[in-house]
Parts: C-alpha cells; structure tokens; sequence
C-alpha cells in the first residue's frame, strides 16, 4: 500500500493498493493554499482508510510540473513523511495520472495532456496510448509551452484542473509490479523561482 501525495494543482493526498485500487482519496482545489491543507488531507486519507503508516510500502511525490512554490510544498511533505516513517519516495510524473484516468476510462489514441503554468503559459505531455500493464506511454514532455505554440498533430487535448494523488498512486503501483523504472527524483519546475538570491553580496555597516 501506498500514500500518494501531489499538489502540482490543488492539493492532493490518497492511499492506493495494487490489489483494492484507490482506498481513500482528499483533495482540495485551491491552488494557492498547499501549505494550510496537505498535512490534514494526508492525516484524513490515512484515517478513511483504516491504513496505519506502518503498514504502508512507500510515500509516493508527485514531480509535477507545477508552479515552484505549489510543488515542492507537496514533495516536500512526502519526504518529510516519508523518512519519518522509514519508507521510499516514490516519485511519479503528475501528468501521467492524468493520461492513466483517461486511457482507464476509454480513451485511444494520442493524447496531449495540458495544465495551467499560470503567467499565460501552459505545461504540456504528450501520450501515445496505454501500454499493456495499463501505464500511459509518454512520447514528450513535460514542456513548458505558450498557448500558440502548442501543436495538436492527431492528439486529443485534454485540460485538466486537477490531478488525483488516487491515480498518482495507482501509476506507481503499476509501475512497481510491470517491474519498471519510476520517474527521476527531481521536481518538474520547468521555470525558475519568482524569487532567487541577488548575485551579490551587499556590504552592512553601522
């Protein structure tokens, strides 16, 4: 079992088996308030699902992309939680959970996965189709695009508000059991911080 944990959007946090599927899932759409929410969504899904954290196989982070502050509020906690507990990161691509409820739900074909990347731009993945232990198959991406560069080709769009840490999990179970390699352990910004140190260093006196 697993605790998924994403806020590359809103906020997410789920706890996942391969056998039961999603056992337990909150969520919060606010975009701005990871801080205030992810320690009570995680504590909640943990609760709803009668899962304790010694029973849990790992924490799994979703990498984004995401806006910088947003982002690394959620990897961040399953970190924290994570060596708290004396279980793996898991880390996963935010994106291919979103890819992984569209292919589950009946889509075919290629997919071009879009999210808002605020400032007038958008973060991109493109997918070719689900593979045969049901993982979405990413061809490119994450990008980071502005509304007139992104090209459609034969893709499907798909704009999504929000991401499922339930889905988020259940890629990672996946991954796990079709013995797979899981995403780099490196957040997706795709773009600098708003605020970054000066290059200088002013001299104080008195």
């Amino acid at each position: 079992m697993l605790l998924a944990i994403d806020s590359s959007i809103g906020t997410s946090a789920a706890v996942v088996d391969l056998d039961r599927g999603i056992i337990a899932e909150r969520h919060s759409a606010d975009t701005r308030g990871h801080a205030e929410v992810v320690g009570a969504l995680m504590r909640d899904a943990l609760t709803a699902s009668g899962v304790s954290p010694a029973e849990l196989s790992g924490v799994v982070a979703g990498m984004g992309p995401g806006p910088f502050t947003g982002l690394r509020i959620g990897i961040a906690a399953a970190r924290a939680f994570a060596f708290g507990v004396s279980k793996p990161v898991v880390p996963v691509v935010s994106h291919d959970a979103i890819a992984f409820d569209w292919y589950a739900s009946g889509g075919t074909g290629e997919l071009l996965v879009v999210t808002d990347a605020r400032r007038r731009e958008n973060y991109c993945s493109r997918y070719s189709r689900a593979d045969a232990a049901g993982l979405p198959v990413r061809i490119d991406g994450p990008v980071l695009a502005k509304p007139g560069d992104i090209v459609m080709g034969a893709a499907t769009r798909l704009d999504a508000d929000r991401i499922s840490a339930g889905s988020l999990g259940m890629v990672a179970e996946l991954t796990w059991a079709a013995g797979r390699p899981f995403a780099a352990d490196e957040p997706l910004y795709l773009r600098s911080p708003d605020v970054t140190p000066s290059a200088g260093h002013k001299r104080v006196t008195s």
